[in-house]
Formats: structure tokens, C-alpha cells, sequence
């Protein structure tokens, strides 16, 4: 089997002494061993997303604890508020629990979310909970979270259902601060940890939601998680050896400085974005675009495919064709966890030989 580097928007690349974590011996997970340390990681995430809320880690994938936060905080209907494919995917999920829902979609893909229309939909007062994206990985969006918070402090009673996945650990959340009731993330994105769990906060709001949910399972039932978590314990056998790997990262981030990880984003975007509006064009709306990873428009026709193949073949790097309805029509290259400038550089020079573009 051949392995890239990946600059994709997820999984990210990993370094080889995250791996190693991995690889610690396993002990019991109903021990005292296993509560003091599960405690630990706990309070480093607590620590990590400025929340007194709960903070739990799954064994899922995010999309679980998405379909988990519709379950426990949803009455009865939901605005699903979309900007690309899984903030539409919410609204299928949301379809799929059963529950009433209503899309409010931006004007269209490339574009991003507006904390006016968001208030203008909420102020109908139909709704008792609303899913949003931070950053929507289809279209290269970073919707601006903090103005859609500030809106939902004038709606107290709505759930703030909140997608992370590829943004938390890349820009700075204050989970307390900003009020989400839910704000969920997979570490196989800017944590830089392999995929298979997932971290999440849940608010004291959303717990006394979920204790009158009347349908929401067992598996991803947040009072489950809140009994077991105050014995420093999970519901259901979780992936030890990816938990090490996320205590080893958090330590990592805190020694590099929080704000100076958040730099390190801003600075690998900008520099992916001015590069590209040069060789070709960005595909999300200026003032809304990630810092996780940039949708670069495929403004001179070539081949994605055959630009992915080169890259792979030649240098065992590896980026990402555009997402359903705009493949081939854009690329996509993941800047977020712990790649760094130089890294990024170098990719782009490979993308320039392809082209024929001189730097």
C-alpha cells in the first residue's frame, strides 16, 4: 500500500510520534487506572474549549453525535441552517430522526450564512433548536460564527446546535462564551489525530433537554454519557488507543500556545488563498473563507484527476477533487492540524509544475 501526505480536508496528515501513542499498552476502561486518566483528558479539553459545560469523547464518528444532538434537544422542529452538503446532510439527518425540519440554505454554494437571515427565520418562533456549520468542508465556507452566536443570545429557549468537525483546534472556540448548547468535532481534522472519535460539549440547557427526550436511543443518550462520565468512565468500550493519542495532542497544542496554532492557521490559508486567486480563482465568497482548508476554482479547465494523479505519483502528496456537484470544477487543499508553511509551499510549487506556472 502507498501512502501520501495529505493535504485533503480530511483525515489530515499525522506525525509519526501521534501514532506511537497509539501503540501504549490498553488497560481496562471500568478501572481507577483508566477514570483518573479519562479524568485528565477531560479536564484538558474543558481547558481547551473555555466551557465549564460537559465534555464528552464517543467512539463515532462526528456524524453520530450530530444525529445525537438532534435526538436529545429537539421537541419538535429544527431550522437546519446549511451553506454545502453536510449542513444538508443535517437536514436529512434531522428528517430521518423524525422530526420536523426547515432548510435555510445560503444564496448558494460558495457562499456563506447570514446571522440577519438566521435571526429573520428564528424570529417566527417556530423552531426549538437549529443546526449550523462552522466551517463547511464542500464549499471552503467559515460562516461567522460569533455573529450567529451573538443572534442566538436573543433566543434562549432554541437549542444552538453546533457542527466544529473542521474547525475546532484550528480557530479559537469559547464554547461558554459564545452560549452553544452543543459544539461537537472528529479529531481526524485540526486535532491531527486519526479518526474514530469524536470530542463534545453539552450544556446544562441541553442536558435538561435531553432528561425529557422521549426517543433518543441509548448509544448517543447524553444523560448515558453524563452517568458514566462522572465516574470517569464511557457508556460502551471506547477506542483507548485513540484517546492517548488525543491526550498527547492536547499536551502538544498547549505547549505550541493556542493562539499561536490559530496564527499558524490563518497563515497557511492566506497564503494557499493569495496563491491561488493568482493561478486561478477561490471558489467561497471573500470575508467567509476557511482557514482549514481552501476551494480553489478551477478556473483553467484542467484535469483535477489527472493534477491528483501527478501529485500522487510523482510525489506522494495527495489533495481533494471538489465535492459532489462541484468535482472538477474545483479542488480542494487541506491546510489545518499540524502541517506547516513550508509544507505548504512545497505542495503548491508541485501543483505550479503541473501547470507550467512559474513562481
Amino acid at each position: 500500500m502507498k501512502f501520501n501526505k495529505l493535504f485533503i480536508p480530511g483525515p489530515t496528515e499525522v506525525r509519526k510520534d501521534v501514532l506511537e501513542k497509539m501503540a501504549l499498552p490498553l488497560i481496562g476502561h471500568r478501572g481507577g487506572d483508566f477514570a483518573e486518566f479519562f479524568n485528565g483528558v477531560t479536564a484538558k479539553l474543558k481547558k481547551f474549549l473555555n466551557t465549564k459545560d460537559h465534555v464528552f469523547v464517543s467512539t463515532s464518528a462526528s456524524t453520530g453525535i450530530m444525529e445525537g444532538a438532534i435526538l436529545n434537544c429537539v421537541k419538535k422542529r429544527c431550522l437546519n441552517v446549511t451553506c454545502g452538503a453536510f449542513g444538508e446532510r443535517w437536514h436529512q439527518m434531522t428528517k430521518a430522526c423524525g422530526f420536523e425540519a426547515d432548510i435555510l440554505k445560503s444564496a448558494e454554494w460558495g457562499k456563506a450564512n447570514r446571522a440577519e437571515e438566521i435571526d429573520k427565520a428564528l424570529s417566527s418562533g417556530k423552531y426549538d433548536a437549529m443546526t449550523v456549520q462552522i466551517n463547511e468542508t464542500s464549499t471552503g465556507i467559515m460562516n461567522d460564527y460569533r455573529s450567529i452566536a451573538e443572534v442566538m443570545k436573543s433566543y434562549p429557549d432554541i437549542m444552538f446546535l453546533v457542527d466544529a468537525v473542521s474547525a475546532m483546534a484550528a480557530v479559537d472556540i469559547n464554547v461558554d462564551e459564545l452560549g452553544m448548547d452543543v459544539c461537537l468535532a472528529g479529531v481526524q481534522k485540526a486535532f491531527a489525530v486519526p479518526p474514530g472519535i469524536t470530542v463534545f460539549s453539552v450544556s446544562e440547557k441541553a442536558m435538561k433537554r435531553s432528561e425529557i427526550a422521549k426517543r433518543k436511543g441509548y448509544y448517543f443518550d447524553f444523560c448515558v454519557f453524563k452517568k458514566y462520565a462522572d465516574k470517569g468512565q464511557t457508556p460502551t468500550t471506547p477506542a483507548i488507543s485513540l484517546i492517548y493519542a488525543l491526550d498527547y495532542k492536547l499536551d502538544q497544542m498547549f505547549d505550541e500556545g493556542l493562539e499561536n496554532r490559530y496564527a499558524r492557521h490563518v497563515e497557511m490559508a492566506e497564503y494557499t488563498r493569495a496563491w491561488a486567486k493568482e493561478r486561478f480563482e477561490t471558489y467561497a465568497e471573500d470575508g467567509y473563507q476557511s482557514v482549514t482548508l481552501t476551494t480553489v476554482r478551477n478556473s483553467r479547465a484542467i484535469s483535477v484527476a489527472d493534477l491528483s494523479k501527478f501529485l500522487a505519483d510523482k510525489y506522494s502528496l495527495q489533495i481533494a477533487n471538489g465535492y459532489g456537484k462541484t468535482k472538477e470544477k474545483a479542488f480542494r487543499i487541506g491546510h489545518m492540524g499540524d502541517l506547516t508553511l513550508d509544507e505548504i509551499k512545497d505542495l503548491l510549487s508541485k501543483i505550479d509544475e503541473y501547470t507550467g506556472t512559474k513562481s
